[in-house]
């Protein structure tokens, strides 16, 4: 499937200082980046650094006196859509390095308070099943609702609220699958069908050694979504980060699928 990604961003800084970027589709496993052009405006420094796990790039810009950026791409997705239900979970001690950290609690995903909840609730099922039967939970227990969450939320916050959006949705599945010991991480990515239309996040589960891509909203899959980024949480893959504070002007993310 090829994906063509339209994102404009212009945001009015209070004063001159530097911003981190993370709005590029990635070079990652199942997607290949055709065509990509980035206008940033006028700028006084502009450097690249990789982003977690080297998924992806971080741009690090000093915008004169607004924030701009036009990016524009096509993406080739060739991964396939994974039945969860048919996937083995790794046994914990054979975890590679990079799957093992997610199993921990990170800052906005407290895992360690879930435990009571997964046990009860999925511990007859293992591996994928219980992956599925969590991301399905997430999905029918929570109300998808613009507003009602911040920079401050939790999953702990999310369950007790029983609503939110992505980043809720992915913060939750997230936390649920690492209190079972099932490594799980946040991509940010670009979709099609997301309603309305922005930066999307989603989790990613490791199992039989390999990671996977799964929505809690369910707006989306793994063989329409381009990466963007990964990492613990929403912390490591927000597309905009800034030293200064930065007021929204405008902001447009447009994803539909070419023949």
């Amino acid at each position: 499937m090829k994906l063509s990604v339209e994102t404009t961003l212009e945001y009015d800084l209070e004063e001159p200082g530097p911003a981190v970027l993370s709005v590029e589709t990635a070079g990652a496993l199942g997607q290949t980046i055709l065509n990509a052009h980035i206008d940033l405006g006028d700028l006084e420094s502009f450097a690249r650094v990789p982003g977690d796990e080297g998924i992806g790039e971080r741009m690090i810009i000093r915008p004169r006196e607004h924030l701009f950026c036009k990016y524009t791409a096509t993406v080739l997705v060739e991964r396939q859509r994974t039945d969860l239900a048919l996937l083995n979970a790794t046994p914990f001690e054979r975890l590679p390095g990079d799957a093992l950290r997610y199993t921990l609690p990170s800052r906005y995903c407290p895992s360690e308070r879930f435990g009571h909840f997964v046990n009860k609730a999925f511990g007859d099922l293992s591996g994928g099943a219980r992956v599925k039967a969590m991301r399905d939970w997430v999905e029918d227990n929570l109300d998808y609702v613009s507003g009602v969450s911040g920079p401050e939320t939790t999953a702990v916050d999310t369950f007790l609220e029983r609503r939110g959006v992505c980043r809720d949705y992915a913060h939750l599945l997230i936390s649920l699958c690492r209190a079972a010991n099932i490594p799980a991480r946040m991509a940010s990515v670009y979709a099609p069908d997301v309603d309305p239309p922005d930066f999307h996040a989603v989790a990613e589960v490791y199992l039989d050694g390999a990671w996977h891509l799964v929505d809690a909203t369910g707006m989306a899959h793994a063989d329409d979504m381009a990466i963007i980024a990964v990492g613990r949480d929403a912390t490591d893959v927000a597309f905009l980060s800034s030293v200064q504070m930065a007021t929204l002007v405008s902001q447009k993310i447009s994803v539909r699928r070419i023949d």
